[in-house]
């Protein structure tokens, strides 16, 4: 039909995109059974994955939950500074290690937050995807001793995707799912038009809820995701017509 516009087209696209993605979009409510309610963040470096630390850690002390946070990330100097900065911006506390123990720090940072009464912990992991056994195996390790402490820890474990990496952040699903139980997706650098399709591809192949997406540098741009203002961003673009 020569009748249809191509705004009725691409509304009926984001139509089928809202169909696919709105069931996976669950905001994460740190509340459990036991405290401290612990999340394991995940990603490769420069997935922005530091940065959506210190925006959860902002968002979840304004709503008046006690937390810290945990420089897992032994192996990198600057993930380590830089936490510190989102850590003193979001005014919660960091525990940080003397070595590149990052088990034994983890292991002593839950130990701590127990007897502080937190209500939160967020772990930064490191994220040396090039070295795949021994990200592995360190992954593992911190998983093992966060058990010893609490069974029924880490109650979200969070992967953090780069919108912008397209069908890399496919791969890097698959190989953090067969490292550690991924629960839930938070993607960042949605602050662009047109960015972030691969999105759709995650959601069909491995259903994870989408908690939160980062949408600028500010501390306050990690909002919960919306299927349907995604939809619309996705298709809005000169680009899909030329």
């Amino acid at each position: 039909n020569q009748d249809v516009s191509i705004e009725e087209v691409k509304e009926s696209f984001a139509e089928d995109i809202e169909a696919i993605l709105a069931p996976h979009a669950i905001p994460l409510v740190p509340e459990g059974a036991s405290k401290p309610f612990v999340v394991l963040v995940l990603g490769v470096n420069g997935s922005g994955k530091t940065t959506t630390i210190g925006k959860l850690a902002k968002q979840w002390k304004g709503q008046g939950y006690q937390l810290s946070l945990v420089a897992g990330d032994t192996f990198r100097a600057a993930a380590i500074e830089q936490l510190e900065v989102w850590a003193q911006r979001a005014d919660v506390p960091l525990e940080k290690a003397l070595s590149k123990d990052a088990a034994g720090l983890v292991y002593n940072s839950l130990e701590s937050a127990k007897a502080r009464h937190d209500d939160i912990v967020i772990i930064d992991t490191a994220g040396r995807l090039q070295n795949k056994i021994e990200l592995m195996e360190e992954l593992k390790k911190i998983k093992r001793v966060i058990q010893k402490i609490d069974l029924s820890a880490p109650h979200a474990t969070l992967l953090v995707l780069d919108a912008t990496t397209g069908q890399n952040a496919l791969n890097q699903v698959q190989v953090f799912r067969e490292v550690v139980d991924v629960s839930g997706l938070i993607v960042t650098k949605l602050d662009g038009t047109a960015k972030g399709g691969v999105l759709v591809a995650i959601s069909k192949q491995f259903g994870l809820p989408i908690h939160a997406v980062g949408v600028g540098e500010q501390i306050d741009d990690l909002h919960s995701f919306s299927a349907k203002d995604f939809a619309m961003n996705l298709l809005d673009t000169k680009d899909l017509l030329s």
